[in-house]
This record gives C-alpha cells, structure tokens and sequence, in this order.
C-alpha cells in the first residue's frame, strides 16, 4: 500500500515546496528579514515533513523486492532471508508508527520547546518528595528522546523534595508531545517519612505551556508593565554565583504572573530566560481567556487533591501507573519512574488529547 497521499497530502507539499523555493530564490528575498525567516521555517517543515513518508515508501519498496527475490531463492534458503525480512519489518514498524504520531502533532505550537512546571500539592514533605520524583522521571524522559532540559528555577522543600520546579525543555515538537502530562499526578506508597510505615496518598500539579521567544509578534509587552528583580543564586553557575545578583525574576504587573531564573552564569541571560517563560506563560493565560485550541484545558488540571488527578502512580498494595483519560497502564512503575513514558503520551495523542477521565475507567483506589 502506498502511504503517500494517506494521513499526508505529499504531492500538495511538494508543490508548496516548491513554491517556496522559488520565492527564496528571489533577489529581493532578504529584503524583508522576519517573511524571509517564515519561509525558511516552512521549507524546513515541509521538508521534514515529506522526506520521512517518501522514504517509508521507498523502504516498502525495498521489502517487495526482497520478498520476490526470496520466493526466487531454494527453498533452505528461503527461512533465513524470512527471519531477516521479519526483523527489519518489526523496526520499519515502529518507525512507521512514531511517523503517524507525527500526524496529531498540528497545534500552532507543537514543534515549540516548552516550559515544564511542577508544583507539590498539600502534604508537606511527602508531596514535595512526589515533586522530586516527578521531576526526575521528566527529565529522564525528555533526555531518553535527545531533548535537552534546563532547570531553570526550583524551590527546595522543608526538609526534603521540591515545593516547585521549572525546566525548559528544549527539542523538536517538545511541546507537542509535552501537552500530554498536563494535569494532577497522584502518588499512593508507604511514606519514607512516617515512622508508622502507613500508605500515603500525595498529589503534583504538572503544567505546561509552549516557549515564545521575546520579540515574537503574538503578544508584546510594554516595559511599564514588567518589575525586574535581581537576587543571588542558590544554583550552579559558576564563579559569580552567591557573589553577584545573577538571578532575575520579572513580574507582570497587570496580571501577577512571575517567571525567574537563576541557572545561567550571567545576569542577562537569566533575564532572557525569564522573559521567554514569562511572554510564554501570558500567551497562555490569553488563550484560554478566548477558549483558543492551544490551551483549551489550561487551567482544567483542578485543584493539586484528590479526584482530579490524570494519572494514578500505585507504589503499594500493588503497583500500577494508569491513566484514567485513556485507560493506558502497567505494573512497570520503575520503568515508568525512569523515564518511559511514551504509551502515556502516545495513548494521549492517539485519544485524541482527551481533558477528562474515560468513562468507565475507575481508579482503583477510589
């Protein structure tokens, strides 16, 4: 079966494309440096786009071939060439699967880096603990799909654990595949911090939004409008760290939201830091507002306590991580912990990025 043409209109792509490079071509191309950049940026997707479905058509040819040459060879032979067959069949498989999830990724901003917050949820240490942990496995996870992830803020609990934590991270549709953990995660284990060895039931916020660069014609904010503070660092940074205010938080008066950051060596790059998870986190208190696609469930995550959380991470009696808007789950809480979080988000995007529990899923402890 061709795919070409199926989930993606190849030919209407190379045509665009096409297109766009004969306005690239143009002399007068750079005149107009910000359409230049948009023009750049739509060749690129398009390539991106067009040459992996070709070459999936191209590898289908190969394995038509194959299969005749085989049915050609004596028949001692022919196992042999069917196992390999089998075994480049299986990884063309998954190649093919991780391309059609490409497909749901069409959000004005999913190939965006994004911005990942974690906040514990009541509970004191226990829940701060929780954060950590999250933290973690979110880190692993966006480290195992050759993201890069910067911590760009976090406060230390009272004791141990996170109160909250922040990190950009930073890859091709990271927010796209991102989105998905958005939502209350909520944790039942023996504490390691109760005496009594009694099972406790702690709960996270995850939130996230798409990363805007500053400067970005989607929203603009006047000077006046921002409060600047600087502060030392309690991170790593180097030489100047605890000697000089690297730190910058920045404040949007209007609205009270805050953005900061404090891992960068120098003072003016934690302040373009800030700026871009500040601009970030306004553009998507702005799309709600107007009910937008982007973040039409941004601020749906509910209250950081029970009965809204999305997903259920069950360390004793038993242990099960499910996902109560998509029915997606296993016994494997290590691997999930680790970092392999890939069937939750692709359920997810294959769900169709639902914001509410399945009907009829129950979680278990409830």
């Amino acid at each position: 079966m061709r795919i070409c043409g199926g989930f993606f209109d190849v030919p209407g792509a190379q045509k665009r494309l096409g297109e766009v490079n004969a306005l690239m071509a143009a002399e007068n191309f750079w005149n107009n440096r910000e359409q230049a950049q948009k023009l750049i940026d739509e060749s690129n997707s398009l390539r991106n786009k067009i040459e992996p479905l070709l070459k999936a058509e191209k590898r289908i040819e190969d394995f038509q071939v194959m299969v005749e040459l085989g049915e050609a060879e004596p028949e001692a032979s022919q196992a042999k060439i069917q196992q390999e067959l089998e075994t480049d069949l299986a990884g063309f498989f998954k190649e093919l699967d991780a391309l059609e999830l490409r497909v749901f990724l069409n959000g004005p901003h999913d190939k965006s880096n994004c911005i990942l917050s974690i906040n514990a949820g009541a509970g004191g240490t226990e829940a701060q603990d929780w954060a950590e942990m999250l933290s973690r496995m979110y880190q692993r996870w966006a480290e195992g799909r050759g993201w890069t992830v910067e911590v760009t803020d976090a406060l230390p609990g009272e004791g141990a654990g996170l109160k909250s934590v922040t990190m950009l991270l930073t890859g091709e549709f990271a927010y796209g595949y991102t989105k998905a953990e958005r939502g209350v995660h909520r944790l039942v284990r023996i504490s390691p911090f109760d005496a009594n060895k009694r099972r406790h039931t702690s709960f996270a916020s995850v939130d996230v939004i798409a990363e805007l660069e500053e400067g970005d014609d989607e929203i603009v904010l006047p000077p006046a409008e921002l409060k600047v503070d600087t502060y030392r660092s309690g991170g790593k940074g180097g030489q100047n760290v605890n000697k000089v205010e690297t730190a910058v938080r920045i404040t949007h008066i209007p609205t009270g939201i805050v953005a900061a950051s404090q891992n960068q060596r120098s003072q003016h790059q934690n302040r373009a830091t800030a700026m871009r998870m500040l601009l970030s986190k306004i553009y998507a208190q702005r799309q709600d507002a107007q009910k937008a696609e982007m973040e039409r469930f941004y601020g749906e995550k509910g209250s950081i306590s029970w009965g809204n959380q999305i997903r259920s991470y069950v360390f004793q009696p038993y242990r099960m991580v499910k996902d109560l808007r998509t029915g997606v789950e296993t016994s494997n809480v290590q691997a999930v912990m680790d970092g392999d979080l890939d069937p939750f988000v692709n359920g997810w995007l294959r769900g169709g990025c639902p914001t509410k529990r399945m009907q009829g899923v129950k979680d278990e402890e409830e």
